[in-house]
């Protein structure tokens, strides 16, 4: 096993460390997350309200509502610096194995729209902050819808890649 892919494994578990402890973090807040007496999910934030829908929720949320909120979106950024790294490094080590070099070629692609997908994670995290805040400052909701799936796409279909790739593209090994 050569020096890069020894330092990459001990920089994957640094990862996966970050990603379960933050991960962790996030599910015990969002038990608080409560909108008029009824429950809402990180995810509404994210994907399913519209801009109107998303403004009466923010709105309506009381402070201990919305400061666990706030938690949530900070804790966010941890979760983020263990996961789309984490996902680029699966798809590094994985591309170390495999024998097909189109395979090789996307599981390159996929790694570094693990970066891609960590900016608009970002991005997404700073306008719910900012909107949180400012409930009616709600705007530019269709970018980022957009980037919100985006960002999905590119990390599932990172891990997707992988897994495709080690199952089905790795160099036999003859012993």
């Amino acid at each position: 096993m050569s020096a890069n892919v020894l330092n990459l494994k001990k920089l994957f578990f640094l990862c996966l460390g970050l990603f379960f402890a933050s991960a962790f973090c996030m599910k015990w807040v969002e038990s608080e997350f409560i909108s008029n007496g009824k429950p809402f999910s990180i995810m509404d934030l994210e994907l399913y309200l519209g801009k109107e829908e998303l403004i009466k929720l923010l709105t309506s949320l009381d402070d201990k509502a919305a400061t666990v909120v706030s938690y949530h979106l900070h804790f966010d950024f941890a979760f983020m610096a263990g996961v789309f790294p984490g996902i680029a490094i699966i798809c590094t080590l994985v591309r170390e194995k495999v024998n097909n070099k189109l395979v090789s070629i996307l599981l390159l692609v996929f790694a570094i729209l693990q970066f891609i997908a960590w900016g608009f994670d970002i991005y997404e995290n700073l306008h719910l902050i900012k909107w949180l805040k400012k409930p009616p400052s709600v705007d530019g909701i269709e970018l980022y819808h957009l980037l919100v799936r985006l960002k999905f796409i590119f990390s599932f279909g990172g891990v997707l890649m992988a897994l495709i790739a080690f199952l089905f593209f790795r160099k036999k090994i003859h012993k």
